[in-house]
């Protein structure tokens, strides 16, 4: 006898008057139904986007008739990710109202079913006008962000607050599905949730496993519980409503999940079993604290998992597709691997997206990616009525009961600049107390449904936050908490600004750059190859954000020749920016203890703080902060009168490294002149000073360059100039660049120089990823790098090469 029907597939998309029709798939989104059906273009091209904004106006509807042998007993619908206002009809009957897109619903359809052919249709009411009507509601006007959300009254709905636009993101405000739909009958119970909850005692620990039952009448069933090689069944008696099933295992000698880099990522497979369901999970055992006492800066902010504290090296994440359709398990698995290999160990979930799928986590817990995870709310005010608070509350509790398991998560936030909010609006700054009051209730909801949920979760209250009820700057305040420190690129001060502060752990900074030339080409002409060409002003979403690349652009470089060589020197210039902020921010280890930077990934194509564009490629900041993210690393720093330069060595490893240094001098024509050598001990989990160099011994037309070895096998190189770039009279690199199939698939490229090439970047016109990139060339020397189509059976790319002399003389390479 059929349990289950499971309704995803081929839906029929049409407007309420039919005229516009479509096929949609489920999982699936609205706009890329209609753009796979021909009936719109692709929002992503060109100016399409303000052609497109009547589709948010308007409601939709799907439906799908399914076939039901035996429609006795009791039914219910199960779905998840309905984005967001919408009514569902089975056979004419409403059957749900929904008003969450992070809920998970579950209502009895049992009287609306019947033998044979149903149908069911799902109605998706406009967001803009449900917001607007949301918003005339409200005792008191609500203010949204109007730099960030084009479209309006966002904030009044609980759906991904980036659909109405950004700062990076297209403002669609999509409709969908993007989960789970299937009827399913209700046995004798069903799972609601498996949770667990840990002890660590020494070389023990023990798990505890709870099952939440849902039962319409009392009565007795088994559950078999597995955890590793050990297994338990047990008869539970079941009322009707909810019911819990708590068994302990005990487990001797654990395997511990480690973050990446300090360990292993050990799992254990978990089992739950019931006569008609089976849940698989696989959990790791670690313990998580959150560090904050006090000390003369202020209060710390500091992770520790296993009894170790961990330097947290990582970027914030947002949805990896302004549009669900466009994405896929493949692709959010290679932004994350990218992350991985750049030496990340943390992601932050940023609060204006998505609470992100079960095999996004998963993944995490299998590549040792810790996450801060945000609640949903970001830079916007939120409501505080009883019927806001209730929906949030159901929210956090759904929420953290699928997510507390996975051992990747150590953090759970709030929100995303709330508090900063409170003073960005005319209303809140005219009468703070109500809209403090009303967050207030807002954060209190949150936090006091998710300690209900899961009692030993690490709860920090708002991002960026000195501490606990404290409603400081933590913008330009650097002593407590963490800190969101965006002076560099929102107030135009210099990459030295980075350096005079002193972030305990800054969740949050960045510098813009424009995507890759290959991934421009994909939405613009080659008429509008212009950062000033309407077209690329669309695709750029933060208000003067162009005019500050190029302003920036002014004060350490000279001004690039042509269009490719501006995007290639923005990449640049974004690159040294953050490489700024996270050498000198290790460096002050175990003062600061972490850094993520604002972005890892893109929605859509277009100019951004990320570094990988969209598609995934790695931008020059990706390849860099491969480099400055290793676990043990060297940087130069110079002291804040800039007469001394000193050589920082990191080591977030738990051995003892000694670390080889050479120092040189590169003339301009490339000559390198060796200074010295020497050998420099940093113990575990530290930074220290190697040494300290007089920058007279820096000649005017040299530059400062290094190279290291560690004796755990770690290694790298660099330069530092002493001044600005501008100021070099940089001669031509005189490239060359061989080009062989690989044995192994791909392509081996030598790259040669014949004088000095800084910063040199191989492009190719075919997605795919080179083993190296961004890197410096003296003269007489080569580099072998390895590029791997994303497409093997492509055909033979074509490859261009940068550097930073070129840039400006805008003399094509290759």
């Amino acid at each position: 006898m059929t349990s289950s029907v499971d309704l995803a597939g081929q839906w029929r998309l049409s407007s309420l008057d039919e005229e516009m029709q479509a096929l949609m798939p489920i999982p699936g989104d609205v706009h890329t139904a209609l753009k796979n059906a021909g009936l719109i273009p692709d929002p992503y091209f060109g100016r399409n986007e303000l052609d497109l904004r009547w589709i948010a106006d308007m409601d939709w509807q799907i439906e799908r008739d399914f076939t039901l042998e035996d429609e006795t007993g009791d039914w219910y619908l199960d779905i998840t990710g309905l984005d967001t206002v919408a009514k569902i009809e089975i056979n004419g009957q409403t059957v749900l109202e929904a008003d969450n897109c992070f809920k998970r619903y579950r209502p009895d359809v049992s009287q609306a079913l019947r033998q044979g052919e149903n149908r069911i249709r799902i109605l998706f009411h406009s967001s803009i006008r449900e917001g607007a009507e949301r918003q005339a509601k409200q005792p008191f006007y609500i203010p949204y962000s109007t730099a960030n959300s084009p479209i309006p009254n966002g904030n009044l709905l609980r759906k991904p607050q980036c659909h109405f636009g950004w700062d990076w993101n297209i403002a669609l405000a999509p409709l969908g599905l993007y989960g789970t739909v299937q009827l399913r009958r209700l046995e004798q119970a069903r799972i609601e949730h498996v949770t667990t909850s840990q002890q660590h005692h020494g070389d023990t620990v023990d798990v505890t496993v709870t099952v939440e039952l849902h039962a319409k009448t009392q009565g007795t069933m088994p559950v078999r519980l597995m955890l590793g090689e050990q297994e338990v069944e047990l008869n539970v008696d079941v009322q009707a409503g909810l019911s819990y099933v708590s068994h302990g295992f005990h487990i001797e000698r654990p395997k511990l999940w480690w973050p990446a880099g300090s360990g292993e990522q050990n799992l254990y497979r978990l089992t739950v079993e019931t006569p008609t369901e089976s849940i698989v999970r696989k959990i790791g055992l670690r313990t998580v604290e959150l560090l904050t006492d006090a000390d003369e800066a202020g209060s710390r902010f500091a992770l520790r998992i296993n009894g170790r504290e961990i330097f947290c090296r990582g970027a914030n994440w947002i949805p990896a597709d302004a549009l669900f359709s466009l994405t896929s398990p493949e692709k959010t698995r290679d932004l994350l691997q990218s992350a991985k290999d750049a030496h990340m160990n943390m992601i932050r979930v940023w609060g204006g997206g998505f609470y992100e799928d079960d095999g996004f986590y998963e993944t995490c817990d299998e590549l040792g990616l810790m996450v801060w995870q945000d609640f949903q709310f970001a830079c916007n005010l939120y409501p505080s009525t009883p019927d806001f608070l209730k929906n949030v509350e159901e929210e956090v509790d759904y929420q953290v009961r699928r997510l507390i398991s996975h051992p990747s998560i150590v953090l759970w936030c709030g929100d995303n600049e709330l508090v900063g909010a409170l003073n960005w609006f005319k209303e809140s700054l005219e009468n703070r107390d109500r809209y403090l009051v009303s967050y207030d209730r807002l954060n209190r909801t949150i936090e006091q449904a998710l300690m209900k949920a899961a009692p030993d979760a690490i709860w920090w209250p708002s991002s960026p936050a000195s501490g606990y009820l404290d409603y400081g700057d933590a913008w330009h305040a650097d002593g407590s908490g963490d800190m969101h420190y965006w002076s560099v690129w929102h107030e135009n001060k210099p990459f030295e600004d980075y350096r005079k502060v002193r972030p305990r752990f800054c969740s949050e900074f960045g510098f813009q750059s424009y995507t890759s030339l290959p991934v421009i080409r994909t939405y613009a002409a080659e008429s509008d190859m212009n950062i000033a060409s309407p077209v690329m002003e669309l695709h750029q979403k933060n208000a003067g954000g162009n005019e500050r690349i190029a302003a920036t652009m002014f004060r350490y470089f000279r001004f690039p020749e042509g269009f490719d060589n501006f995007v290639y020197l923005s990449q640049v210039q974004q690159a040294l920016a953050i490489k700024t902020a996270v050498d000198y921010w290790r460096s002050l280890k175990p003062h600061c203890m972490g850094t993520l930077y604002w972005q890892l990934n893109d929605t859509w194509p277009v100019a951004s703080w990320s570094s990988l564009d969209y598609g995934g490629g790695w931008k020059v900041l990706h390849y860099v902060a491969r480099r400055f993210f290793q676990p043990v690393n060297v940087a130069a720093i110079p002291s804040d009168d800039g007469a001394e330069i000193r050589f920082s060595v990191v080591n977030d490893t738990l051995h003892d490294v000694t670390v080889t240094l050479n120092l040189s001098l590169l003339t301009l024509s490339g000559e390198r002149r060796f200074l010295r050598s020497l050998d420099a001990v940093c113990s575990p989990d530290a930074a220290v000073v190697a040494v300290r160099m007089d920058a007279a011994e820096i000649a005017s037309n040299c530059l400062l360059a290094w190279s290291f070895t560690a004796s755990n096998g770690m290694g790298g190189e660099g330069h530092y100039v002493h001044g600005t770039y501008k100021a070099l009279a940089l001669q031509p690199a005189g490239l060359g660049l061989d080009v062989q199939p690989a044995l192994t698939g791909g392509y081996d490229l030598t790259v040669q120089a014949a004088g000095l090439a800084l910063y040199v970047l191989i492009e190719s016109d075919q997605p795919g990823r080179f083993s190296d990139n961004a890197f410096d060339l003296a003269a007489g020397e080569m580099r072998r790098i390895t590029f791997t189509p994303q497409e093997p059976n492509a055909g033979a790319p074509n490859f261009r090469l940068y550097d930073l002399h070129a840039c400006s003389t805008g003399r094509a390479l290759i």
